[in-house]
């Protein structure tokens, strides 16, 4: 593991802001090359077909989805904390063409981020984006096979899900994707180190129980956070600088009531009890080598417990994997999808390594 990145996290952690934004400054030059995305439209979610689902509770989820509504597989993607559905930006323009007509793929935005309404400050929990899941599954995903991908926060969903709704496990839900994840707290990470400064837990509080007063510590907040997020992101100084602010701006972009409240769920989660639903069916767990927030630790211990499952650790990658090496992560995903539903997909090719180290 990279021993600089977690120390350039760690230390926006306990507030040194001041040499992760001067570090960030060296990165901006070292970025200063030839950049293979300089000329890549990110908006190509625009165009899909895009609804709302109304939870339970009130929340309008942003969704978007490409391909045939009757198709045999649908996979459903969930992002990550201070991400939005855009987070799987590779992911929707490549996988598109690898499967054609046989897969339906839908997105959506995780309450209180990107397009989605925000939730009352006490439902930014991982239990409720699992039930958030199932409204998805319930209102849009009712036939056929379903395979479930998330990053991050994302994965913790889908664990939540599976603890929360374990008998679509195996029948219905027939494949998931955990990636750059982990079944509990993140005491071990930087994060941790975020979660014990006082000014958060003071933050926590306000945004909890006085929301309007909130506004009023949104600098000292995005200061704390932002550049824990932005250091983290990813493994290698040289990702595409284009990548890099298009994830910089998510992280931007995400009200500072949904980076205290769900930071606070990060810390405390617990969906270890997932992993016996997500043992009924081939499941792919993914990380980056170089991930300092859900390290590859956290992923080596989840794919242990789980038979079916695929480990993939992507060499030198940090924690925005999907987005800093999207082709081993497609690849992957194709082979996920090709294991957990061997006779509904006909054009794609059967690969069983359960154990890669990529890069």
């Amino acid at each position: 593991m990279n021993n600089r990145r977690r120390w350039l996290a760690g230390a926006a952690g306990i507030g040194a802001v001041g040499t992760v934004a001067g570090v960030s400054t060296a990165r901006s030059v070292l970025r200063r090359r030839e950049d293979p995305y300089r000329d890549e439209d990110f908006g190509v979610f625009e165009a899909d077909r895009s609804c709302v689902v109304t939870t339970s509770d009130g929340v309008d989820l942003q969704v978007r989805e490409v391909g045939p509504v009757d198709a045999a597989v649908t996979v459903v993607f969930a992002h990550g904390f201070c991400m939005s559905m855009r987070a799987f930006h590779f992911q929707r323009r490549d996988m598109t063409e690898m499967w054609g007509d046989q897969v339906r793929m839908v997105f959506y935005d995780q309450r209180g981020h990107g397009r989605s309404g925000a939730g009352q400050p006490s439902s930014y929990t991982i239990e409720r984006l699992g039930r958030d899941l199932e409204e998805i599954i319930a209102m849009l995903a009712t036939r056929g096979s379903v395979v479930l991908v998330g990053h991050s926060m994302g994965g913790m969903t889908v664990l939540s899900h599976a603890r929360q709704f374990p008998s679509r496990y195996g029948s219905h839900i027939v494949g998931a994707a955990i990636i750059s994840s982990a079944a509990e707290g993140l005491s071990r990470s930087p994060l941790g180190e975020v979660l014990a400064n006082p000014a958060l837990e003071a933050a926590r509080f306000t945004a909890r129980y006085a929301p309007g007063v909130i506004s009023g510590g949104r600098g000292l907040i995005r200061s704390l956070l932002a550049p824990v997020m932005q250091a983290a992101s990813f493994g290698s100084d040289e990702v595409s600088p284009t990548v890099a602010r298009y994830a910089e701006t998510m992280i931007h972009r995400t009200p500072v009531p949904t980076m205290v409240g769900f930071l606070h769920a990060l810390g405390v989660h617990n969906e270890t009890d997932g992993l016996v639903a997500l043992a009924r069916i081939e499941v792919l767990i993914a990380c980056g080598t170089a991930d300092v927030l859900t390290t590859p630790e956290h992923s080596t211990e989840m794919a242990a417990v789980l038979p079916k499952s695929e480990l993939l650790l992507v060499e030198g990658a940090g924690h925005l994997v999907q987005l800093e090496q999207p082709e081993i992560i497609n690849e992957a995903l194709e082979e996920l999808v090709t294991r957990a539903t061997p006779n509904k997909l006909v054009a794609l090719t059967r690969r069983l390594l359960r154990v890669r180290v990529r890069g």
